[in-house]
This record gives C-alpha cells, sequence and structure tokens, in this order.
C-alpha cells in the first residue's frame, strides 16, 4: 500500500504542471473548420487531410456554430444520412472555454457534460479545439478511471466502497498541494458523478410513468464548492402529466427519494441534519409549488425565508430533465432582479457575520469543545464572500450558482475594479485550502470543528494571508453596505 501510494504521489507531482497550464499552452494547431453549407462528405475529407478527429463548423460571421466530429459521421452513415449539409448533422452550439481557463477545469468539464471535444477562445475568437485525447494525461489521475468505475457499479455496496476511495484521493491531492478551485470542482464532479449513479441503480426499482422529474442540488452542493465534510442537500422538482395532482406524484416519488437519501448518506454524504432532503415531502415539489416557495420568500423577509433563500437559490440540477430546474431559474432571476427591497434585506443578514477580525492587529478567536482558540472558517470568513456573490449574482440575473464564477460574472456590474474581483476571488479560494487542508489533516473530524482551525498553529505567512483574506472579506461588506445603504 505504501508503495502504490508512493507511485501515485510521484504520478500527480510530475503531472500538476500539466494540470495548471492554461489552454492557450495546449494549443498546437490552428483549428480546423469548415462553412455551414459544406457537405457532410467535403467536411470527412478535411478532416481526413488534415488528420483529425472533428472540424468545427463556422457561420457567415467566421464565429463557431457547432462541431461535427466522427462519432457524428458514423450516425449520420448509419441513417443514410452522409450526403446532407453538414449544419444538419452537427452538434450545435459546442462547449466554448476562455484561452485563459485552466487544463484541469477542460478535463473535469468534459467529464462533467460527457463530451470529447471543447473550443478553446479568445475574445470570443476560436483559437483551437482540444479533444479528450490531448488531455489524456489527466485521466492518469483518476478522473477518467473513477467515473468509469462510477458508471459500472451495479450497487450502492460498491458505489460506498468508490466513495471511500475518492476520498482518499483527494486528501491525498490535497497533500500534493494542488489549488482550492481545481479541488473542489474535481470533488463536486466526482460526487455528481456518484449521486448519479446512485440515483439510477435506486431508480430501477422504483416503477413510475408520465412523471417528469429533476434532482436538485442545493447549498454548496450547487454551487460545485464541496469540501470533505458535507452533508446533502437535495430536492426533486417534477411536473405532472395527465392532469394528475401533485400530491399524487409527490406520494410515488418520496419512497424513492428516501431511498436514495439513505444511499447516499451510506457513501459518506450526511443525512443533513436540518432534513433538506429530497425525501422532505416541502422539498419534492411541482414546478408551480416550487415557484410558489420561491416567490413568498421573494415577498417574505424574516429570517427564515432569508435563510431558506441563501440556500436553495443555489440550486443546480443533478439528474433527470434538467430543463425544469433551468425554467424555475429563469422564472427566480426575473423577479429577483426588480426585487430591491428583498435583496437589501438579504445584503442586511450578510453582515450579521462579521470577518473574525480583531481591533488591534489580531484575529477574533473562540474557545468551544475540542477546538479552543479557534476560528470557523466557514461562517466568519468563506460564508461572507459566498452570500455577497449571490446577492450581486441575483441582482443583476445573472445564472451561475459558483462563487468564483459569481464575482466574476457580477462584479463589474457592482461596481468593482478588476483587480478587487481577482483580490476578492483569491481570497476566497485562500480560505478554502486552509479548510481543505484542515479536513484533509483530520481524517475522523467532528462535524462541527470541520471548519475550526486555531491561527497559531498556522504559519507566519499564512497567518499574514489569512488577516489580509479577511481583510478583503471585510472590505467586500463594507461594498455590499454601501451599495444597499446599510
Amino acid at each position: 500500500m505504501a508503495a502504490d501510494k508512493t507511485q501515485l504521489e510521484h504520478r500527480l507531482a510530475g503531472e500538476q504542471q500539466t494540470l495548471t497550464l492554461p489552454l492557450r499552452a495546449l494549443i498546437r494547431n490552428a483549428p480546423v473548420v469548415c462553412g455551414e453549407a459544406s457537405s457532410v462528405r467535403d467536411a470527412v475529407a478535411i478532416m481526413h487531410e488534415r488528420g483529425v478527429g472533428s472540424v468545427v463548423v463556422i457561420g457567415a460571421d467566421a464565429r463557431p456554430v457547432g462541431i461535427f466530429s466522427e462519432r457524428d459521421l458514423v450516425a449520420a452513415v448509419a441513417r443514410g444520412e452522409d450526403g446532407r449539409c453538414v449544419s444538419e448533422l452537427m452538434t450545435r452550439d459546442p462547449l466554448a472555454l476562455p484561452a485563459h481557463a485552466f487544463a484541469y477545469e477542460a478535463a473535469l468539464t468534459m467529464i462533467a457534460k460527457r463530451i470529447r471535444h471543447v473550443l478553446v477562445t479568445d475574445d470570443a475568437k476560436l483559437i483551437g479545439v482540444l479533444s479528450e485525447r490531448d488531455l489524456f494525461s489527466l485521466q492518469r489521475l483518476g478522473l477518467g478511471e473513477l467515473t468509469t468505475e462510477i458508471r459500472l457499479a451495479g450497487d450502492v455496496g460498491i458505489l460506498q466502497n468508490i466513495a471511500a476511495e475518492i476520498r482518499k484521493l483527494t486528501r491525498l491531492l490535497v497533500e500534493q498541494g494542488v489549488a482550492p478551485g481545481q479541488l473542489t470542482l474535481y470533488v463536486s464532479v466526482l460526487n455528481d458523478r456518484l449521486c448519479q449513479r446512485v440515483i439510477e441503480v435506486v431508480r430501477k426499482r422504483h416503477q413510475w410513468e408520465q412523471i417528469s422529474w429533476c434532482w436538485l442540488g442545493f447549498g454548496s452542493e450547487g454551487r460545485l464548492e464541496q469540501t470533505f465534510s458535507t452533508d446533502q442537500d437535495n430536492g426533486i422538482i417534477f411536473a405532472a402529466h395527465d392532469g394528475a395532482q401533485p400530491g399524487d406524484v409527490r406520494a410515488r416519488l418520496l419512497p424513492f427519494a428516501l431511498e436514495v437519501n439513505q444511499a447516499l448518506d451510506a457513501c459518506g454524504f450526511r443525512w443533513c441534519k436540518g432534513n433538506v432532503m429530497a425525501s422532505n415531502p416541502a422539498l419534492c415539489l411541482s414546478v408551480e409549488e416550487w415557484r410558489g416557495k420561491m416567490g413568498g420568500w421573494l415577498q417574505n423577509w424574516d429570517p427564515k425565508a432569508l435563510l431558506d433563500a441563501s440556500i436553495y437559490f443555489d440550486f443546480r440540477p443533478l439528474y433527470g430533465d434538467a430543463s425544469l430546474a433551468e425554467e424555475l431559474r429563469q422564472w427566480v432571476l426575473q423577479r429577483t432582479r426588480t426585487q430591491s427591497t428583498f435583496l437589501r434585506q438579504m445584503a442586511e443578514n450578510a453582515l450579521q457575520a462579521r470577518p473574525a477580525l480583531g481591533r488591534f492587529r489580531d484575529f477574533v478567536t473562540e474557545d468551544k469543545p475540542d477546538a479552543p482558540h479557534s476560528v470557523d472558517l466557514k461562517v466568519y470568513g468563506v460564508r461572507l464572500f459566498v452570500d455577497a456573490a449571490r446577492i450581486y449574482a441575483l441582482a443583476q440575473g445573472m445564472p451561475q450558482t459558483n462563487t468564483v464564477e459569481r464575482l466574476r460574472a457580477a462584479g463589474l456590474g457592482a461596481r468593482m475594479s478588476a483587480a478587487d474581483i481577482d483580490a476578492a476571488i483569491e481570497a476566497f479560494l485562500f480560505m478554502q485550502q486552509l479548510r481543505l487542508n484542515h479536513q484533509a489533516a483530520h481524517e475522523d473530524i467532528a462535524e462541527g470543528i470541520a471548519n475550526r482551525i486555531d491561527p497559531d498553529q498556522l504559519n507566519e505567512l499564512q497567518r499574514y494571508t489569512l488577516m489580509q483574506a479577511f481583510r478583503l472579506a471585510r472590505k467586500l461588506q463594507q461594498r455590499l453596505a454601501l451599495n444597499y445603504q446599510l
């Protein structure tokens, strides 16, 4: 076992440079393109001549409109449609990432969306295409192997063992110094796959027809920001057909939801003490019921409504009919943009938690059982960035749920400079790194102290950086207070 760990450590260390390279650095050749009017045979001839497995289809404005790959060709030939125009058979709206995005982001996104190519753009201009083959070395990290094992798992017991392996590998990645943004995305993608397979396995034991449904992730799961210590935050949105009553549909879905929640708990996703789970009838709702619930929060500003909004407005579809979730998101965002009083109340509530800074260049600590002289980095650090980013995104109708993505998308609209946005993101990620380090070093850490660190146990540089991170959190809160005149 020790020899296997040492070998993996060497492999991980050798691959970190590749993982953190920007996509621009991985592009070797100019993109291979064809026009929308090209025939399938023309596209195949271009692919053969250039020795590539795909061709990007561009429109009259030279912007990419689709991608035609070998897989599309096989499907066209099988249907006898290889004489048609390539624009009729291509995969539309291919995934595109900016040139400054990192290689690990492309690899994880390919796995998350189950695609084989990603376009690389610079100021919306196509500069290259990367395939899973280009990023194949990243698969040695275990991304490809683990997702394959998850996909082939036939029962919850096997998934339970895979979940333990994911946690072991994640701890090793922490020890290797993998960046927190990369690591939380890695954890969240694998957790997504595990959750999805649990749902698939359980679904086979439950029969229902004429129900469209989608499993939702809330909280840190919805934001793609899970750490080691995480409980379940999930729900179901459904649409009944043929005039079925929501109560009748819910009665059919709840036993399934309960079994999924129990299976996830067995896999290490703790049972939520607050009952924020799909097996809770209050969170297994029709589209209309979810609209009623969320619309009620926008009109009701008591502490419970504001807390619920902060949890559930970070929702993300995990399995099923994702269009139900996306329609709900659009419905919510159309309303939050105009609910200035609600947003002001959310901002006021967010300011109740202050960074753990003393008046005279020191930290404000607490003495808790098994955690003397400690700071809760989640409550008095990470949460401050999460809350501000959420409010700014909701105010501007931004669909992102991830905190870093929200800050990048909504920061400028909140009158933050590019430098301030970058600084806030770095401060947030540094706090995430400390949380991950702490949780990785204490495998069986109790839930109540999983996010508590003693500043005196940090080295001088870490203490200084944490102090600056808290100051940036305070600066962000001051901006929030100014924006909402609090």
